[in-house]
């Protein structure tokens, strides 16, 4: 199977996960639009009655074109499961996610999920995470001065561009990608991001998952957080 046929395979097998009645997190990413596909179907053919929460305008239109209700998650009182992808995960199930754009929403959603479920390929599976890059978001007001610091840490920042301009999230927000290579301390590193004057949000999602589906070419592989 190649990578996307994985990403597929792990998309059908997460719906399985969900019951008539939830309230479900929709992720954003690749994989998850894999998933979202599953799911629609399975609301179309089988009648599944949910409700949907999403992180990005992007998922948004994709899960309503399928006809799955989506609320925002201010009109919600809880959500039952979150379900999204991931850039890397590492053997301590500590992951990076932002490829997307979408880190922010995805964080708030992922906090404010009673369980949490990602979904990847095999080649986003690593023996520690890093290598990907950290994507930060952080406001266009004094962003060069934010950027600027993350170069005297060290940590080779690069504007995310979009058409010769600077990417812009849902929020408005800009994306700085730091080129950090494998991380030692990511707890440390996450530190001190979030306290970094002008940052909004960081996509290191540390303590933030209890079940992963690796889509392997034997099959989807189901990994309980412990």
């Amino acid at each position: 199977m190649d990578q996307n046929e994985l990403k597929a395979l792990v998309g059908q097998e997460a719906v399985k996960y969900i019951q008539d009645g939830m309230i479900v997190g929709l992720g954003t990413g690749s994989t998850v639009r894999y998933m979202v596909d599953a799911l629609g179907k399975r609301v179309q053919e089988e009648g599944l009655k949910i409700v949907g929460v999403t992180t990005s305008n992007r998922t948004t239109a994709q899960a309503e074109g399928l006809g799955i209700t989506i609320k925002d998650l201010d009109d919600v009182d809880h959500i039952d499961l979150c379900i999204d992808g991931a850039d890397e995960i590492d053997t301590d199930f500590n992951g990076i996610k932002g490829g997307g754009g979408a880190l922010l929403w995805e964080k708030i959603v992922n906090n404010a999920s009673t369980k949490r479920m990602w979904i990847v390929d095999e080649s986003k599976m690593v023996p520690r995470i890093g290598n990907f890059g950290v994507p930060v978001e952080v406001i266009p007001f004094g962003a060069q001065h934010v950027f600027n610091y993350f170069e005297k840490q060290g940590y080779h920042p690069k504007w995310r561009m979009t058409d010769g301009e600077k990417y812009r999230t849902d929020e408005h927000n800009l994306i700085i990608d730091l080129k950090v290579g494998e991380i030692v301390d990511p707890k440390a590193l996450a530190e001190d991001l979030i306290h970094t004057v002008g940052v909004v949000e960081h996509g290191l999602f540390l303590n933030r998952v209890d079940t992963v589906i690796v889509g392997r070419q034997n099959g989807p592989e189901v990994l309980q957080v412990k």
